[in-house]
């Protein structure tokens, strides 16, 4: 008999066994474990990074996404809502789904908030030293905490000084947050109590008439832009190098994600790095060019295959933009 040919038997036990490993999930830690060296995602002399955002659809604690960044090699992070999750911040109630009687949209917002006043409580009293060991955790891997996003500008007073305050003993320049006014008007005073930075994020902004960069950064010097270039281009379909060239001094983050533009079918869509239309090269050399002390940081938001799962996407993204710069 062909040695190629398998028997019925030797058949189906191959393929229970493969089932099997189907199935098995993905262990990162042994993953990342097997890696010892320090990671590094400086290249070029380009910070590459990543905003916890992107590992939102898999386990969330600290410890889970140290693993996936170790994976992918990342050094640098935008550490999003998985910090207070992590340390336990009581949980808004989810909406529920269908149409609400009056009664019942009266306790929902009521239940909501409730749950803010005992998230505001629970802030006040959480002791500093919950995130120093926080810290600890990401520096022993080797991962820095470049930013903090606690999105804290509807949030009282004391609320914003604890975010400060644990945005700087986490080691972070700054905190971003949604770009609004009213949040441009009320953080940059805090940042600057606080020696830090107030970072706005910006989604399609930019494509609305009358729309300055201007506006994100006049009322404190401690503001900043954190320029999405995906979403930028993706919305108005101009270069995102022009915004960076003339703001560069009032940049410390960009978020970068491949989309296609305002004119394509589908418009504004997230894709797979490398099969959109955002001048990802473009950005990167120009960085590289100028060593200016601008961050990168990929944004997972494009349609996870069915055979991956986002710690592994992320990986890849890492790889595309190290193979621009390297």
């Amino acid at each position: 008999m062909n040695n190629s040919v398998i028997t019925r038997r030797k058949f189906i036990g191959t393929t229970a066994a493969a089932a099997a490993l189907a199935v098995v999930p993905f262990n990162y830690s042994l993953a990342a474990g097997s890696k010892r060296k320090k990671p590094n995602s400086k290249v070029g002399g380009v910070q590459l990074g990543c905003t916890t955002y992107s590992y939102r659809n898999m386990p969330h604690k600290v410890d889970d996404v140290i693993q996936y960044l170790l994976l992918a090699g990342i050094n640098s992070i935008e550490l999003r809502s998985v910090a207070e999750e992590d340390l336990g911040l009581p949980q808004v109630p989810q909406r529920p789904m269908g149409q609400m009687s009056d009664q019942e949209k009266a306790d929902f917002a009521k239940a909501a908030d409730e749950i803010k006043e005992k998230q505001r409580q629970w802030r006040l009293s959480l002791p500093m030293s919950r995130y120093a060991d926080m810290r600890k955790k990401f520096n022993k891997g080797g991962i820095d905490v470049h930013i903090t996003k606690f999105a804290p500008s509807s949030w009282s007073n004391a609320e914003i000084d604890y975010a400060y305050d644990a945005a700087n003993v986490l080691g972070s320049i700054g905190i971003t947050d949604e770009y609004s006014d009213a949040a441009e008007k009320r953080l940059g005073k805090f940042a600057e109590k606080h020696h830090s930075l107030a970072m706005y994020h910006l989604h399609a902004q930019a494509a609305e008439p009358g729309f300055s960069f201007d506006n994100v950064i006049k009322d404190s010097p401690a503001n900043m832009i954190n320029l999405d270039a995906g979403h930028y281009f993706g919305a108005t379909g101009k270069h995102p190098n022009d915004v960076i060239i003339k703001y560069h001094d009032r940049m410390r983050s960009i978020h970068i994600k491949d989309k296609t533009g305002p004119t394509s079918n589908p418009a504004g869509f997230n894709m797979p790095f490398g099969k959109g239309e955002t001048p990802i090269k473009d950005i990167l050399l120009l960085l590289k060019k100028e060593k200016w002390p601008i961050e990168v940081d990929v944004e997972l938001e494009y349609d996870v295959p069915a055979d991956s799962d986002p710690a592994k996407e992320v990986v890849k993204c890492i790889e595309y933009l190290r193979n621009i710069l390297e």
